[in-house]
């Protein structure tokens, strides 16, 4: 409770004035004078301006206001090392205990984790979370924050002035003196690279804590999964390995260090780089048997694609045809058929047939050169017309052993719509085709097909009668596809509406080309948001759920549910950041949450040095709670101005002088009978001075 006094004139300051310096005037001058009766007089007077100027007495009721302590527990990722979260758990709740005992403090406690936004690393941010608890606190009532950390902070302002408060941030580390951690990381590495050409990546070896006093540190190279090469790295020292990006797309090089047995956790002896290969211009050579109607059709395709450099020949003059014509008067260039098909056959990408026929353009030979590029990784995609059928067909030629179907002589004429296959609606080349979801399907219909016998592989579509009209396979290490039509050209010239021949021949090519995105039996990761999506891509049945290696190394099972034929989709949801494992049957997939080797994994071992600076400048401590195995926290002392806080065994939190008004009593002076007894006791003295 507190008393003052205020004033609540009847009239006007500039009223009250004008009566009040005549009457300090007439006053003054009865005092001068001294003349009988001046004291009383003046008594009167003074009595008189009072009685206008109202005064009255304040009480007013207060109550104190509680001091805001934030108690700050970090639940990044660092702390799941060890016995910390276990040391963080038993810490808060003994200061919980603790700081309830005290009804002048008011606690709020907030939990941090490890937080990151794109394009940033991930970091614990126990200031910002602090400054969140604290944001609609006064200065003045904040009564301090006590921060249950393993010290690995990474937003400590530079300077306490920039807190907005003065009062006492203590830390409480968990974790050890003596801990020590091995790390890798990558010091450069290209965010992009041409596919089959070496990239080099630099890394090094660091070790936090007392030193090992040992090098040659053993550490393994994978790239996509797969181990590539060992190395022998030493501390500290930067160091480099060239890699040959297998694919386009996406690559995860991983490089993985050794375990000491004294680590603290593995989690940051593995470090990753993503750089995504590019391939040079596809090298594409096109041989078409003869010109027709479709030739065009595949020229034009090739030609649309800036990532495709064409090789086109079209045998206009076949050896048998004899008409006269001198040899040195033909405009026509011969076909280089030992260039391409013996001295520079690898250094093509794709190798196309387009109703090509064996007349004897090419030798046998060649032929068994060309089966041997495709089983070594090469591909080719056979167009096949009526010639397929006949005797001069490529069947007849040693190419037949890599073919995926051989001819029965049968030509199929008449009308019919090109339909997918039970497997076709599931593979990425077919699936999803513009059109392909009605009945009949929505495109114009073909004439020709040509009728082939046992196939391999994967037939994709089907022509008249349920027949193969598309067939995909593996040979060795490459790939085969076979078009049993000529009719594709009827789709790009728009007849009936035409048809999705870019869609189909274009994803065909990128197939036949080993682009990841359209293999038939894949498994892929990827992070969106806080969710790491497994999508499995597959022509069989239902694959069974998918198993998932955290980067703590918990195994997880993932159900799988078909979002449309051929894939199948789990989601897991998750606040770990880090390198995740993805498996399922034979197929194994990477993916990362978060920044690349996010900065919370990379410094690990607790320390107290961190936190040191900002709590000496606010007259706080950072102590260690754990040292020998049971949870220690220090005794809660309430302190009050700008007194230490930091004591052997005890921290200090500031009490606040801040109160609450929780009423107020007015009692005017000369309010009523009390101030007319004043004047009529001031007047009637007077006239009683005055009488004697």
């Amino acid at each position: 409770m507190t008393w003052s006094i205020d004033f609540a004139p009847f009239f006007s300051w500039t009223v009250i004035s004008l009566i009040a310096v005549p009457a300090a005037i007439l006053a003054a001058g009865l005092v001068v004078a001294r003349l009988r009766g001046a004291f009383v007089r003046v008594l009167a007077l003074a009595a008189l301006i009072l009685a206008l100027l109202n005064p009255i007495v304040l009480r007013e009721e207060r109550d104190p206001l509680k001091s805001v302590v934030a108690l700050v527990v970090d639940r990044s990722q660092s702390q799941t090392i060890g016995e910390r979260e276990a040391e963080t758990t038993a810490a808060v709740e003994a200061l919980q205990t603790s700081l309830s005992r005290f009804p002048e403090f008011e606690v709020r406690t907030v939990e941090a984790r490890s937080g990151a936004s794109p394009g940033s690393d991930a970091t614990t941010a126990l200031f910002s979370a602090m400054s969140s608890a604290l944001s609609d606190v006064p200065p003045a009532r904040v009564g301090g924050a006590i921060m249950v950390t393993d010290g690995e902070v990474h937003d400590i302002p530079a300077d306490a002035s920039r807190l907005g408060f003065e009062a006492p941030v203590h830390g409480l580390i968990t974790g050890r003196e003596d801990e020590y951690d091995r790390r890798i990381e990558i010091v450069s590495a290209p965010r992009f690279g041409l596919v089959d050409e070496p990239q080099r990546i630099a890394y090094r070896v660091l070790e936090d804590g007392p030193a090992s006093g040992t090098g040659g540190f053993n550490v393994q190279v994978f790239l996509n999964g797969d181990l590539v090469t060992r190395q022998s790295a030493q501390p500290d020292t930067e160091q480099t390995v060239d890699l040959v990006l297998p694919r386009a797309g996406k690559n995860i090089v991983e490089l993985q260090v050794e375990r000491a047995d004294n680590e603290i956790t593995d989690v940051n002896n593995r470090s990753i780089a993503i750089v995504d290969g590019i391939r040079e211009n596809l090298r594409v050579l096109l041989v078409s048997g003869e010109p027709h109607a479709g030739e065009r059709t595949w020229r034009n395709l090739l030609k649309s694609d800036a990532a495709i450099d064409l090789v086109h020949f079209t045998i206009l003059r076949p050896p048998e045809k004899q008409d006269g014509t001198p040899i040195n008067e033909l405009s026509l260039i011969a076909f280089p058929t030992r260039e391409l098909f013996v001295e520079k056959i690898d250094d093509f990408d794709l190798i196309i047939f387009d109703r090509y026929q064996e007349r004897g353009v090419l030798p046998a030979l060649y032929f068994d050169y060309i089966a041997q590029y495709v089983r070594n990784g090469g591909a080719m995609l056979v167009a096949a017309g009526p010639e397929y059928a006949g005797r001069e067909s490529i069947a007849q030629t040693p190419l037949q052993s890599v073919l995926p179907a051989l001819p029965t002589g049968e030509v199929d004429s008449g009308a019919y719509f090109p339909r997918l296959s039970e497997i076709g609606q599931k593979h990425p080349v077919t699936r999803d085709l513009p059109g392909s979801a009605t009945e009949p399907p929505d495109w114009s219909p073909w004439f020709r097909a040509i009728d082939v016998g046992r196939t391999q592989g994967s037939t994709v579509m089907n022509g008249p009668d349920d027949k193969p009209l598309l067939v995909l396979d593996r040979v060795g290490e490459g790939r085969i596809a076979l078009l049993l039509s000529d009719q594709e050209w009827l789709w790009s010239r728009g007849f009936e509406g035409g048809g999705p021949h870019v869609q189909l021949f274009r994803r065909l090519a990128h197939w036949l080309m080993k682009e990841p995105e359209l293999e038939e039996e894949a498994l892929d990761a990827e992070a969106r948001g806080t969710d790491l999506v497994i999508t499995r891509q597959t022509i069989g049945d239902d694959p069974g759920p998918a198993t998932i290696i955290t980067p703590s190394g918990e195994a997880i099972n993932v159900d799988m549910r078909m979002i449309e034929p051929g894939r199948w989709e789990g989601r897991l949801e998750t606040e770990e950041l880090g390198l995740f494992q993805a498996a399922n049957g034979d197929l194994r997939a990477l993916a990362n949450m978060g920044p690349v080797n996010p900065r919370e994994y990379r410094e690990a071992v607790s320390t107290t040095e961190k936190l040191a600076p900002i709590a000496e400048a606010t007259r706080a401590s950072v102590r260690r709670i754990a040292e020998d195995g049971d949870v220690e926290v220090p005794r809660i002392v309430p302190v009050s101005g700008r007194a230490s806080a930091d004591g052997r065994d005890w921290i200090g939190l500031k009490t606040t002088e801040e109160t609450v008004l929780r009423g107020v009593d007015r009692t005017p002076l000369f309010g009523g009978f009390l101030g007319l007894a004043v004047l009529l006791f001031a007047l009637s003295a007077t006239w009683y001075r005055e009488g004697r």
